[in-house]
């Protein structure tokens, strides 16, 4: 429909798409001291998730965020209390903005969120055990105009692996993360 619109579109799949219910932007898997998977979150790693981008200019976000938008037709989650997600810019998926509106979160931890591991012991005190931040978001990829060759636009989405990015968020949140974290490391010794 965007097309014949004039509006130019592409069709994206993304390959070991995570799925966020939580939107705490890890994928996270419990286990129990003896190593049973526990059922605590509805977070999951599909094999791949297909969506569009199309192409727009940002007024409400400004032009840093013009380009490629995430536009979901097929989405799991409610935002804003209906089934819908995008249009979120790939740009600010790249550079981890995660606090803009239409579900840049969602998208982000689609193909840049770590898979976490934890033991929960039988006071509900847990502990990470293991971190994978490279398995998420694998050859993000779209067809090739002309041909069905297929082009890897996964550099459109998130930088390498080795740089580093900073997330912005409120400061509040940043420092009930390092609270959390403070309390694991007590538990931990």
């Amino acid at each position: 429909v965007l097309r014949c619109l004039g509006i130019p579109t592409r069709v994206i799949t993304n390959f070991n798409s995570a799925h966020d219910s939580n939107v705490n932007l890890s994928i996270d898997k419990y286990i129990d001291t003896s190593g049973k998977t526990l059922h605590l979150t509805e977070d999951s790693v599909w094999n791949f998730h297909v969506w569009n981008e199309s192409w727009f200019i940002r007024r409400d976000l400004g032009s840093f965020y013009d380009g490629w938008q995430v536009l979901d037709a097929t989405p799991q989650e409610r935002s804003k209390g209906i089934y819908q997600c995008g249009p979120a810019s790939t740009r600010a998926i790249k550079e981890g903005d995660v606090n803009l509106d239409y579900d840049s979160s969602f998208v982000f931890a689609a193909v840049n969120a770590d898979c976490v591991t934890w033991i929960r012991y039988s006071n509900k005190r847990k502990k990470r055990i293991y971190s994978d931040t490279r398995k998420i978001g694998k050859f993000i990829s779209t067809k090739a105009v002309g041909n069905n060759s297929r082009v890897d636009v996964t550099a459109n989405y998130k930088y390498p692996e080795v740089k580093q990015i900073s997330f912005k968020i409120p400061y509040s949140q940043y420092k009930n993360s390092l609270m959390d974290d403070r309390k694991i490391l007590v538990t931990a010794v």
